[in-house]
C-alpha cells in the first residue's frame, strides 16, 4: 500500500504499488508492507523519536512488532521523505521514480531483517543482486560507503 501525505506529479501510485509488490516477493518477505511518502519534517520527526537522530534522513524502515520473531513473515511500514528523494535523484542524474525506487528497496531488505550497520556486507550483497534484477542504480550502501550513512 502506497500513501501519500505528500505528493509529485513525477510519480505513479500504482508504479509504486507494482514495484513494491515485485521488490517484497524477490526480498522474501511475507506480510503487509505499507510505503509512506512525506517530507523532510514528518521523516526528522520519525527519526528523532525512533532512532534518537535530529535530522532528516530519506528512508526509515518499521518491522512489525506482531511478527518481530520471523523474519520472513513481519511485512511492516516504510517511510521516504520526498525531499530527500528529489534531492538525491537530482544528484544521480535520474528520474525521481527511480529514486523512489531504489529507497523502498532499501527499506524492504530493513523489513526482511538485513542492517547494513552490522552486517559484514551483507545487505549490500543482496540489494546489488537484487538492483541488478529489478534495473536500479547504484543502491544507498554503495553511494555512501565510507561516509558513514545513517
Amino acid at each position: 500500500m502506497i500513501l501519500e501525505r505528500k505528493k509529485s506529479k513525477e510519480l505513479s501510485r500504482l508504479a509504486l504499488a507494482r514495484f513494491a509488490a515485485r521488490a517484497q516477493r524477490e526480498v522474501g518477505l511475507a506480510g503487509e508492507v505499507t510505503v509512506l511518502l512525506t517530507g523532510d519534517a514528518e521523516l526528522r520527526q520519525l527519526n528523532c523519536d525512533f532512532r534518537g537522530k535530529d535530522k532528516p534522513t530519506d528512508v526509515l524502515s518499521f518491522p512489525s512488532p506482531a511478527e518481530a520473531s520471523s523474519r520472513r513473515a513481519q511485512g511492516g511500514d516504510i517511510a521516504i521523505s520526498l525531499d530527500r528523494a528529489k534531492a538525491q535523484a537530482r544528484e544521480m542524474g535520474h528520474p525521481l521514480l527511480v529514486e523512489v525506487k531504489v529507497l523502498i528497496l532499501h527499506g524492504m531488505l530493513h523489513l526482511a531483517g538485513f542492517d547494513h550497520e552490522a552486517d559484514n556486507g551483507r545487505m549490500a550483497r543482496r540489494e546489488s543482486r537484487l538492483r541488478a534484477l529489478l534495473n536500479l542504480p547504484s543502491g544507498l550502501i554503495e553511494r555512501t560507503a565510507g561516509q558513514g550513512r545513517d
